[in-house]
């Protein structure tokens, strides 16, 4: 389906734009736009992959001219562009709405005049009952783009999104700082030992994108199922991974976080359906003539329970553990820190 088409990935320097173009970047794939206004990572990713389809475009979200030199011929776009660390948010709340929602909201007015065909935009699961700044902003995203989705035919633009929790070994993730930690002999400092997260890999993240573009009606927002743990737990099994005895400093919940996550609300659950390892939550069309909701009654609730991080698979140390191993970064690591 991406044969001889261009992808537009904004903020294509992070960890997800690089992990989309391991894997397309030997596939028939005609183009891909790496969106940013990173400078550095741009020429650090033109040096990696040193390949004529990547084309990289210096511009920000929250500049909408900037975002019109870039879109000229895209067929689809991944919607990464995003501030995501929870305590900067915190302080600069106004900054994470410039880049996540009116970002958003610029980036999506410009595809349906350009006529992309579809794009998916990347939330968190900070954004279901979101009580920091960054999680806010996030489900105001979400907002934004299911109300597009109801201004455009699909068969002109189709809009969806994905909602998938903590990406192991991202920029700016714990695991990196855990590791760190390990190699320089000090403390792992842990936030609180009983907090639980989703997990899952870069490639479970391109996975949950790529079902969402395959699946998605206009609107919908896709949900991977994925096992959690406990930080505890991560830290204990990443010293047993790299044989050391670090000692543990509780440091307390920093700003903005929250003791579990959440991927599929309540109320989502009323409407949500289960497609296996996927939950589909399709947007609510009605409009705003209530008046007629009023005569026809309230369809039957379909029977989902909230999707948490406390409610899911929660994996042991042994499980963590194995995880962990699947992810080429880790076993350099260990690699390197054993020789």
């Amino acid at each position: 389906m991406f044969k001889g088409k261009t992808l537009l990935i904004t903020g294509g320097t992070g960890s997800f734009g690089n992990a989309v173009l391991d894997r397309f970047i030997n596939t028939d794939i005609g183009e891909i736009r790496i969106f940013s206004r990173d400078e550095k990572k741009q020429d650090d990713m033109r040096k990696k992959y040193n390949n004529d389809k990547i084309k990289f475009y210096i511009g920000d979200v929250r500049d909408i001219e900037s975002l019109r030199t870039v879109i000229y011929g895209v067929d689809y776009i991944f919607h990464a562009a995003a501030l995501k660390q929870v305590p900067s948010c915190e302080f600069f709340p106004l900054e994470a709405v410039k880049t996540n929602v009116l970002g958003t909201n610029n980036m999506l007015t410009i595809a349906i005049e350009a006529g992309v065909k579809k794009v998916v935009c990347l939330s968190t699961d900070k954004a279901a009952y979101p009580v920091n700044a960054m999680g806010t902003s996030k489900a105001m995203m979400e907002k934004v783009f299911v109300a597009k989705s109801r201004t455009i035919s699909p068969d002109k633009t189709l809009i969806c999104g994905t909602r998938y929790g903590n990406v192991m070994c991202s920029r700016g993730s714990v695991i990196p700082l855990f590791i760190e930690q390990i190699k320089a002999g000090k403390q792992l400092t842990i936030t609180d030992p009983n907090m639980t997260r989703f997990i899952m890999s870069l490639e479970e993240a391109i996975d949950l994108v790529m079902f969402a573009f395959e699946n998605a009606e206009s609107g919908d927002i896709m949900v991977q199922k994925s096992p959690a743990c406990t930080i505890g737990v991560l830290a204990q099994a990443l010293k047993e991974l790299f044989n050391v005895d670090n000692e543990i400093k509780i440091i307390g919940i920093r700003h903005g976080e929250k003791l579990y996550e959440t991927l599929l609300t309540n109320e989502e659950c009323a409407k949500a359906i289960d497609m296996g390892s996927f939950y589909r939550v399709p947007a609510d069309k009605r409009d705003l003539n209530y008046e007629k909701y009023f005569t026809c009654g309230d369809e039957e609730r379909i029977k989902l329970a909230e999707y948490t991080s406390n409610s899911t698979e929660r994996l042991d140390i042994e499980g963590v553990k194995a995880k962990l191993l699947t992810l080429k970064y880790i076993r350099e690591e260990i690699e390197k820190f054993r020789r």
